[in-house]
């Protein structure tokens, strides 16, 4: 029989139980736990190698977050109707996680591990993104594995003006601030969230409020582990060091490494002089090797790596000690800006935007209904139009990689930008179109997340899209060292690389849209993240300047060669009516005008969108669906064609879908036997409604109302009627 699991519970602050238990669900894992909150259920498990690969240099850390259809009682929609490759929502979750917990394991640890979250058992209204890092971070908590503090994650969003702490999906529709935040019991490690222009006042608080709910979950984790008995963590194998090798390094490289950093060269030629010194380095090693200080193998993976030691100490201090940056610049200089927008024929909007070495050409393309994008999880299906993607081809480093699609930095990118520029988007009711934008990096080096923001503004303004405001991008980075820190505008590569944060801002010149950090050490104080902020905003409205004098607002309409859209709303009841018997009407509609036809119920309205190339099929198919709905009214005139000729007269089909009969009295003032000659089918004529048949309901029109009445001759020997 299993034995009854460990458990800890505690209240979100509005009398919601969050409990976490251990010992009964996978007890082969190193660590295992269930997060439960109303009806959702996450698994979390963790298992770490004994020992380090031979060779080992770097922490192979693997997190994966996957939700399981039958969560929701859910059959996965695919050909094999089971679960495939994670989709970018779970990648998105994945990423939340490990960036919260890779800094967090020590420098020194290099056996492989891998952290598998699952939501077993889902419930509609409680969003598993928030509760996934707490439930890795207990799995971790409960196991020996070797990691230095508990972390927890959880989101603030902020409704109707107060801070909530991880609302459920129904509320966050109404939130105008929307952030994810992990954070240890004194600092914070990582944040990442959306807002509606909110002031750095107000995120800092916001944080202030998240980190007070961290600190109790972290409290429920200590308890658990308690409970369980864990009081150490396991021993492991440390990697090889080589004091004589490390001394003979710093003692070669150490002014060397200063001089090319401090010599303000571009990216590639830095690379190059460092490679150069690095392979002067190895020779002379190799050059000086004897029996008691020999140069094998080993020796040279060491001093490789000490090298790499040597220019992120070097580096590091220059910031510190002297302020001086890789390429010269102040430490909240932003690089030559250079940005340009209607730069391809084609597309329906685009924008070339250079920032120092990094560069992003974006395009705009403007579709129908029928290109949004379905966007599904195991709780729920919706869809989206506006779209965003994010490119990194290898050649924007000069690099040669395979390309084997997005990867999780390109869909972790991809998704800070879309989120800060759908802020400023227009309401799918305002503006018809799907709207997917594309930031292809041409060059990279530092922040082309940042140079994809500010494009893809540039893009949409040049596309005609009604995108208000400019939003543009920095990153930040930080470099600490005791008790000195500098804060560097605009980072470059290598000062992400041997730097302590990656802080992202985007915003308006009235607020914040978007932020993701990153911590690379154990924590960030507050104090430090509100200069950073300070510092942030100074940046953008900087780069914003600039923006607003290359297109300083949307283009009044879409380009010439850009898909017209019209929107209409008709009363539900002709929703079939336009429709009609199996799509027979609307597939008409579309197949005459060259017009491409959506038609959904909104509120309970009919919301029709008609797109088309070129104005006049628009025009077309909105006048005929016009006709479909419209009410005939009983003395109007209306412009009809003949459909058939009969005995007795002629019907005609005088709005779309709706036909009458002239009769052949009247078709003229005159007596007509017949209307051969006179009236053929395909003929148009001007009517008026006149009536309907009180037996059928038919309309009755007439020709000969419109036709004026001539006048009567007299019979002979009558005076004319005319005459006084």
């Amino acid at each position: 029989m299993l034995q009854q699991p460990l458990r800890t519970t505690f209240d979100l602050g509005d009398g919601r139980e969050v409990a976490i238990e251990t010992g009964r669900l996978a007890r082969q894992a190193d660590g295992s736990v269930t997060v439960s909150v109303g009806k959702a259920v996450l698994l979390a498990t963790v298992v770490a190698n004994k020992e380090p690969k031979e060779g080992q240099s770097f922490f192979p850390l693997t997190v994966d977050y996957q939700e399981k259809f039958a969560s929701a009682g859910r059959i996965p929609g695919s050909f094999f109707k089971r679960e495939g490759r994670l989709s970018d929502y779970e990648v998105l979750i994945s990423r939340l996680i490990d960036r919260a917990l890779r800094p967090l394991f020590p420098d020194d640890y290099f056996c492989e591990v891998q952290v598998l979250v699952t939501l077993i058992s889902s419930d509609p209204e409680i969003l598993p993104d928030a509760l996934a890092c707490l439930a890795a971070s207990a799995a971790l908590a409960v196991s020996d594995v070797p990691i230095k503090e508990i972390l927890s994650e959880v989101r603030v969003a902020r409704i109707d003006g107060a801070f909530k702490i991880n609302p459920g999906r129904t509320e966050l529709e109404n939130a105008d601030m929307d952030f994810i935040v992990a954070a240890t019991e004194k600092n914070l490690m990582m944040v990442e969230g959306e807002s509606q222009e909110c002031s750095e006042a107000d995120l800092v608080a916001a944080l202030g409020v998240a980190h007070d709910a961290i600190r109790v979950q972290i409290k429920a984790q200590q308890q658990l582990r308690d409970l369980k008995g864990v009081t150490t963590k396991r021993e492991y194998t440390l990697p090889a060091i080589n004091e004589a090798v490390k001394e003979r390094v710093y003692a070669f490289a150490s002014d060397k490494v200063y001089e090319i950093a401090k010599s303000k060269s571009a990216k590639h030629d830095r690379t190059d002089q460092f490679k150069a010194l690095e392979e002067e380095l190895l020779a002379k090693l190799v050059e000086e090797s004897t029996e008691e200080l020999p140069f094998t193998d080993v020796e040279k993976r060491l001093a490789k790596k000490y090298y790499h030691d040597v220019q992120y100490d070097v580096v590091r201090d220059m910031v510190l000690n002297d302020r001086i940056r890789l390429d010269g610049r102040q430490l909240d200089e932003i690089r030559p800006l250079d940005m340009e927008v209607d730069v391809l024929p084609s597309p329906h909007g685009s924008a070339l935007f250079t920032r120092g070495e990094t560069q992003s050409i974006t395009t705009v393309t403007l579709g129908t209904g029928l290109d949004e994008l379905l966007i599904e999880t195991a709780a729920s299906s919706k869809y989206s139009k506006f779209i965003l993607h994010y490119n990194f081809p290898p050649f924007s480093t000069g690099e040669v990689k395979m390309m084997r699609g997005p990867g999780r930095r390109e869909v972790g990118h991809g998704n800070l930008a879309m989120r800060s520029l759908k802020q400023m988007m227009p309401a799918d009711s305002e503006f018809g179109y799907t709207v997917r934008v594309v930031s292809d990096i041409l060059e990279s080096n530092g922040s082309s997340s940042m140079a994809t923001v500010c494009a893809g503004s540039l893009a949409l303004m040049d596309a005609g899209v009604p995108f208000p405001k400019h939003v543009a991008g920095i990153a930040m980075g930080l470099i600490t060292k005791g008790d000195k820190f500098s804060i560097l505008s605009d980072i470059l590569g290598d000062e992400d690389h041997l730097g302590d944060m990656d802080f992202k801002v985007t915003g308006t010149r009235e607020g914040i849209c978007g932020v993701q950090m990153d911590i690379k050490v154990d924590g960030l104080p507050m104090e430090v993240m509100s200069q950073a902020l300070e510092q942030a905003k100074a940046g953008r409205l900087h780069i914003l300047e600039h923006m607003y004098k290359a297109i300083p607002e949307a283009r009044e309409e879409v380009k010439p060669h850009a898909p017209r859209v019209v929107k209409m709303f008709i009363d539900k009841e002709f929703i079939g009516a336009v429709i009609g018997p199996g799509g027979k009407v609307i597939q008409e509609i579309q197949r005459e005008t060259g017009a491409t036809i959506n038609i959904e119920e909104v509120n309970n309205m009919g919301e029709i969108s008609i797109f088309g190339v070129e104005k006049s099929s628009v025009s077309k198919a909105e006048d005929w669906i016009k006709g479909i709905v419209a009410v005939p009214v009983v003395g109007d005139v209306y412009d009809a064609t003949v459909k058939s000729i009969v005995a007795f007269g002629a019907f005609v089909e005088f709005l779309p879908g709706k036909q009458g009969l002239v009769h052949i009295s009247e078709v003229s003032w005159k007596r007509l036997e017949t209307l051969e000659g006179l009236v053929k089918e395909g003929d148009s004529m001007k009517v008026k409604l006149i009536g309907t048949d009180p037996k059928s309901g038919k309309f009755k029109l007439s020709r000969k109302a419109l036709i004026p009445k001539p006048e009567r001759k007299p019979e002979p020997g009558e005076e004319s009627p005319s005459a006084n």
